[in-house]
């Protein structure tokens, strides 16, 4: 019996090449100072603290003159048809102040080999996550581009910072900050400048002799690609990036962005309403209950208020990817209650209600409506910026209005608007620190356009034509000032075209690369 449970020989061999790697990444790594020179990125970025208003954290949280270990890594485990390990890492909050001088959090990153690989001497991919404010997906099997990128690499899936297994900032923890300034101040660290940061200090801890290694970014972890171009391009074999090619202009380019936004937003909502007519006439039907109850909308289960605009922000996921115009359909079905006892008043069904909240994420993952437009901020406030131009735009989206008249009800796009912070229970805690945000003026920069112009790192880029959420045209400015860069434009896939069919768009970007598809 005893048999039964002892470790198979293959995982005796890899536990003692585990523990001779340690001696041997410790010994590569003996000679670098402490990320200095490897990590010069930090150089870039120019911060002012009040560390002692920062409240004490413990556990996964703030650790300042923590003696833990920088590098922790846990035990390989599986997964259908793929072997995974966990390493945890002690960064610094804030990395101008350095390794020990700065309070630190924790970064979590998986690594991810298709099984029998664990022993093989791989080349490095780092996948970063679209967000801002998303953490990982986790890995339940071999299958889409996880499958293939495993075909060549060690597949690296780190945890931004503040997300998942990441000091994550949730609703909850977020609650241990005494006041709005100090959650301000706190979260001022969590953009694509100390994710590509963060990332530096693990590569130099990973990869053996602190080699190079590529970067995929998806959507978001696109535009942290490009910031790692900009300013710790040395750390970099090549880039793929799917969806994400960001507005790189000085200031807050957000009011461009929002505008283009606007504009493919009604093409979308276009689109939506010629697939399934019969849902015009329930929105506007919908719309025009919402405004009739006392105080224009109705309580939602989690203590929150359904508005009509509140309902508009259903676009942000359903006009945008490849499953969304149907699952907002179906979505649709379910609005009203039957009315079993005559005279019974007409009330929108708690399934719906329910759906709607689950639809958002907000209550998971509040980090994306914080930081959403600061990410298009470099030395300039945002303003509230998607409201400003949702409002110059006028009528196109009153919904109340359109409803009144037999217009069809337009759907908003990747939008966050100051109300969501009234009308979404999750979110009423940090109305304040949204605030204080909106009017920050002193972020620092995001982008080297003069790096980027002399780049020497292969780039591949899918370029959705149609993408709802990276304006197409915008992207396409910013290539023309990569050097190198090889577009793949596209109207075969939405914005979800890594998820709809990985295993092809990745398959592609690698062509373009390795000379499989050259360039002319």
């Amino acid at each position: 019996m005893l048999l039964l449970h002892a470790p198979p020989p293959r995982f005796l061999r890899t536990l003692l090449h585990y523990n001779h790697n340690i001696h041997h990444y410790s010994r590569a790594f003996s000679s670098l100072s402490h990320f200095t020179k490897p990590y010069s990125v930090s150089n870039r970025f120019i911060s002012h603290s009040r560390w002692s208003s920062l409240p004490p954290m413990n556990g996964e949280g703030l650790a300042a003159g923590d003696s833990s270990p920088e590098h922790v890594t846990g035990d390989w485990y599986s997964v259908p048809d793929l072997r995974l390990r966990d390493h945890r890492f002690k960064v610094p909050l804030d990395h101008c102040r350095g390794l020990h001088s700065s309070p630190k959090i924790t970064v979590f990153a998986r690594e991810v080999v298709a099984v029998g690989k664990e022993e093989q001497n791989l080349p490095y991919l780092l996948y970063l996550q679209g967000g801002p404010g998303f953490e990982c997906r986790r890995p339940t099997e071999s299958s889409g581009w996880t499958k293939k990128v495993c075909e060549e690499f060690r597949l690296i899936l780190m945890d931004q910072r503040g997300t998942g297994l990441s000091t994550p900032l949730t609703v909850s923890s977020m609650s241990q900050f005494k006041s709005a300034d100090e959650l301000a101040d706190f979260l001022k660290y969590f953009r694509a400048d100390n994710i590509v940061n963060d990332a530096e200090f693990i590569r130099v801890r990973l990869v053996p002799d602190a080699g190079p290694w590529t970067i995929l970014g998806q959507s978001y972890g696109g535009f942290c690609a490009v910031t790692y171009l900009s300013f710790a391009p040395k750390g970099l074999k090549q880039v793929l990036i799917t969806g994400g090619i960001p507005p790189i202009g000085g200031g807050c380019t957000a009011d461009s962005v929002y505008k283009a936004g606007f504009e493919q937003a009604i093409v979308q909502n276009e689109k939506y309403y010629k697939r399934f007519p019969q849902d015009i006439k329930i929105v506007q039907e919908l719309v025009n209950y919402l405004a009739e109850q006392e105080g224009g909308g109705v309580a939602l289960p989690s203590g929150g208020f359904l508005t009509p605009r509140g309902l508009q922000t259903l676009g942000l996921s359903g006009l945008g990817s490849r499953a969304g115009f149907e699952s907002m359909h179906y979505l649709f079905e379910s609005v009203w209650d039957p009315t079993f006892v005559p005279g019974a008043p007409k009330r929108i069904s708690y399934n719906f209600l329910s759906s709607f909240e689950k639809w958002l994420n907000f209550d998971t993952n509040p980090l994306y409506a914080l930081l959403h437009e600061s990410i298009y901020c470099q030395g300039s406030a945002n303003k509230w910026s998607a409201n400003s131009v949702r409002t110059a735009v006028g009528d196109k989206f009153d919904a109340i209005r359109a409803a009144r008249e037999g217009l069809p009800v337009l759907f908003t796009g990747e939008m966050i608007f100051p109300w969501m912070f009234d009308e979404i229970h999750a979110l009423k805690p940090f109305k304040d620190a949204a605030h204080i945000l909106a009017e920050k003026k002193d972020w620092p920069p995001l982008y080297d356009v003069q790096v980027l112009n002399n780049n020497k790192v292969p780039v591949a880029a899918a370029v959705y034509y149609e993408d709802l959420y990276v304006n197409f045209k915008l992207a396409m400015e910013t290539a023309s000032q990569i050097a190198g860069i090889r577009p793949w434009i596209t109207n075969e896939f939405m914005h979800s075209g890594l998820r709809d069919d990985g295993s092809k768009v990745i398959d592609h970007l690698l062509g373009m690369l390795n000379g499989r598809k050259p360039l002319f």
